[in-house]
């Protein structure tokens, strides 16, 4: 049986992204999806590869790999949340992709024999997990001799506000922080992501008691491109802040979209979209087979 406190943190996330499924990622602002491509092309899936998708939402890094494996590969996805597996079903549909499977599942306790997948990828995914470091050992198991794991993180540091480029660190008051569940409170965030996700040593290190190899672990910038501060803070809606804009008083959340508004439009040159280079994490390792 799974510990109370997990399945609360579960229920939780996965009705942020349910409801955010229909705008998720299509608000037109471009982040997931080059960063989705990005981790594919690390990946480097080969035609007939088999890919597992993990927390695939829909389908930034589900669909280039699906495209790179061509019509005898085939690219599984699997999401927690059943909204993003139903948006990201009917976008398969309508572009054609037939070697594409798409299954509701919990990314901690993937349903496949062992073996199963040439190529399993996380994009801002795996690190949400209740337990990420144990979870690891299963997908290790998962992947055939010669295969890989590929997975993105932000790049976290005590002084960042978490998920979020380092712009809003002075942008977004700490003191709104008090209004998160407990689950997503500084120090239970800190003890999740921050102890084996921020030294990368540290990571190196979990990831070769999970089963891996050849651990690489890489920083790279994705560019963040916005129409407007509007456009950004509606977006920021629809993705992980959801959980801090859902929890704030009506008064304190007028307040600071108010204020990112009007510094996200006073930092874009006048009539040009909004650029922000975000550091992303890229890890990738091999089965200890």
């Amino acid at each position: 049986m799974r510990p109370a406190t997990e399945t609360s943190y579960k229920a939780g996330l996965t009705a942020v992204f349910d409801r955010a499924a229909p705008t998720y990622d299509r608000m037109g602002v471009e982040f997931f999806t080059p960063m989705g491509r990005r981790l594919v092309e690390r990946a480097a899936p080969a035609p007939g590869e088999r890919i597992l998708d993990v927390g695939c939402g829909r389908g930034a890094s589900l669909f280039p790999a699906a495209a790179r494996v061509g019509a005898h590969g085939h690219a599984t996805g699997i999401d927690i949340a059943e909204a993003m597996i139903e948006q990201a079903a009917e976008q398969a549909e309508r572009e054609g992709f037939d070697n594409v499977e798409l299954l509701v599942m919990d990314g901690e306790r993937p349903d496949f024999p062992e073996r199963s997948f040439d190529v399993v990828l996380g994009g801002y995914s795996i690190i949400f997990f209740s337990d990420a470091p144990s979870a690891l050992t299963t997908y290790a198991r998962l992947l055939s001799g010669s295969g890989r794991i590929a997975f993105t993180s932000p790049v976290f540091s005590d002084d960042v506000f978490p998920f979020l480029p380092p712009m809003f660190t002075g942008l977004v008051p700490q003191s709104l922080l008090r209004h998160l569940p407990s689950d997503w409170a500084p120090e239970r965030i800190r003890e999740r992501f921050h102890s084996w996700l921020a030294d990368p040593d540290v990571l190196e290190a979990t990831m070769g008691r999970a089963g891996f190899t050849d651990v690489e672990v890489e920083d790279e910038t994705v560019e963040l491109t916005a129409p407007s501060g509007t456009a950004w803070v509606d977006w920021s809606h629809t993705q992980g802040m959801r959980v801090l804009w859902q929890h704030l008083p009506e008064e304190e959340a007028a307040a600071l979209r108010a204020r990112l508004i009007s510094a996200l439009d006073a930092a874009r040159p006048e009539g040009r979209p909004l650029t922000m280079d975000v550091p992303v994490r890229f890890v990738t390792a091999r089965p200890r087979h």
